[in-house]
C-alpha cells in the first residue's frame, strides 16, 4: 500500500509540474515576443518554481468609442447649446424659477402675443387648398401665384435651376414653371417662400447664431417629416412639412419675446442662457399651437402640435411624423456643425418604419448643405431644398 501511495504522489507531482510548465509557455512566449532577452537561468528558475506568481502586463486602456447613441433629451440639450453659442447651459441657480415665472407671465399676456405673433401669410390657405386639390387646374394655380411677385420670382428661379431645367431655353412662363416643378416641388417652394419673411429674425449680440440655427433645424425637420408622413403614416406630407416650419417659427417668436423681457427687466445684465433654453424647452410647442390656431389651420394639424407639448409618444399619424422630423432634423444640425459624427447620427435616428433605401435617401438629403433662403443672394439655391 505504501508503494502504491508513493507512486500516486509521484504521478500527481509530475502532473502539477507539467501543468505549471504548460502554463509558463505563454509567459515565455510573451517575453520572447517582447524583444527582451530571456536568459537561460531565468527560464530555469521559472520552470523550477512554477507556482510562484509571475508579473503580468497591465491590460491596455481602451479609448472611449466616438460613436454613441443619443437620447432625444441629449440631442435637444446639445442643440440648445449650439443655438445659444455657449460651452454649456449649466445648472439652475437660485432665483431661476422666479425668473422663469416672471418671463412666462409677461410672454403669455394677450397683448404681448398680438405683438409678436406673425399674421398668417395671405396666400397660404388658397395655395394649400389648390395644391392639394386634384381638380384645380394649372391655370387656376397660376392665377393664385401671379398675385405675389416675390413668389413668381422664386418660382422661375427654381424652375430654371439645374435640378429642374430640362432644356437650354429658359423658363419664363409661370404656368410652365408650375408644370415642371409638379405638386411636390410647389409644396416645398410655397412653404419655404411664404415662411421666409417671417423668419427675418433680428440677431442679438448675446446669441447671434440663434435665428440661423433655428431656421436650419426647421428646414431639416420639414425635410425629414415629408418621407415619414408620406411613406410610413400615409398622411399629407405638405401638412407635416408646414408644421416643421411653424415649430421653428414658434421658437423664434418665443426667443424674441424672452429677449425683450430680459432687456426690460435687467437692461445691464446679459440674459441667462439657461433661462432662455428653459423657456424654449417648456413653451415653444405651446407657441407653435397658438400660431397655428391663429392661422385657422386644421384640427388635425392643431392636434399634431398639441402632442408635442408632452413627452409621451404621439397618438396621431401627423404628430408622429412631426416628432420624428424634429428629432432627425436636430441630429442633422448637430452633424452639420461637427458636434457629432455621421455614425452617431445614423444610429441615433429614431426607428421610424422607413425602409433601408428610403432611410438612406432621407439621411443623404438631411446631410446635404442647406441654403438659407433668407439671404436674397441665395434664392437660386432654393432648388437644393427639394433636390
Amino acid at each position: 500500500m505504501g508503494s502504491v501511495g508513493s507512486m500516486m504522489l509521484g504521478c500527481v507531482s509530475l502532473l502539477l509540474a507539467a501543468a505549471g510548465a504548460i502554463g509558463l509557455v505563454p509567459l515565455i512566449r510573451r517575453a520572447l515576443n517582447s524583444g527582451k532577452t530571456v536568459t537561460q537561468p531565468a527560464i530555469e528558475f521559472m520552470l523550477e518554481n512554477p507556482l510562484i506568481e509571475q508579473p503580468l502586463p497591465e491590460p491596455p486602456v481602451l479609448a472611449p468609442a466616438a460613436v454613441q447613441i443619443l437620447e432625444p433629451a441629449q440631442i435637444y440639450r446639445r442643440l440648445r447649446v449650439l443655438e445659444l453659442g455657449v460651452a454649456s447651459l449649466g445648472e439652475p441657480r437660485p432665483g431661476h424659477e422666479a425668473i422663469m415665472q416672471s418671463a412666462l407671465a409677461a410672454i403669455d399676456d394677450a397683448a404681448t402675443q398680438r405683438r409678436y405673433f406673425p399674421r398668417r401669410p395671405n396666400l397660404l390657405p388658397q395655395l394649400m387648398r389648390a395644391i392639394n386639390d386634384d381638380n384645380v387646374s394649372w391655370r387656376q394655380l397660376t392665377a393664385i401665384v401671379a398675385r405675389d411677385p416675390s413668389l413668381v420670382g422664386s418660382l422661375l428661379k427654381m424652375a430654371n435651376s439645374p435640378y429642374y431645367r430640362v432644356s437650354v431655353q429658359p423658363i419664363e412662363s409661370i404656368e410652365r414653371a408650375i408644370v415642371i416643378l409638379g405638386s411636390d416641388g410647389m409644396r416645398s417652394l410655397v412653404s419655404t417662400v411664404l415662411m421666409q419673411p417671417i423668419f427675418q429674425a433680428s440677431t442679438s449680440k448675446e446669441f447671434p447664431r440663434f435665428p440661423e440655427i433655428v431656421w436650419d433645424h426647421a428646414l431639416r425637420s420639414a425635410h425629414a417629416a415629408i418621407p415619414h408622413a408620406a411613406l410610413v403614416e400615409r398622411v399629407d406630407a405638405f401638412a407635416a412639412e408646414l408644421l416643421g416650419l411653424i415649430s421653428g417659427l414658434a421658437e423664434i417668436v418665443l426667443f424674441r419675446a424672452a429677449m425683450d423681457h430680459c432687456a426690460a427687466t435687467a437692461p445691464r445684465k446679459p440674459p441667462d442662457p439657461l433661462v432662455i433654453a428653459s423657456l424654449l424647452d417648456s413653451h415653444s410647442a405651446t407657441f407653435a399651437w397658438r400660431i397655428a390656431a391663429s392661422w385657422d389651420l386644421s384640427e388635425l394639424m392643431l392636434g399634431a402640435l398639441e402632442e408635442q407639448m408632452v413627452d409621451s409618444e404621439p397618438t396621431t399619424a401627423l404628430g408622429r411624423s412631426l416628432r420624428f422630423g424634429r428629432c432627425a432634423g436636430a441630429l442633422a444640425v448637430l452633424h452639420a456643425n461637427a458636434l457629432i459624427d455621421e455614425a452617431t447620427l445614423r444610429i441615433s435616428v429614431p426607428q421610424a418604419g422607413l425602409s433601408q433605401a428610403h432611410m438612406r435617401s432621407m439621411l443623404n438629403r438631411l446631410l446635404a448643405k442647406q441654403e438659407d433662403p433668407r439671404d436674397k443672394g441665395k434664392q437660386a439655391g432654393l432648388s437644393r431644398l427639394v433636390a
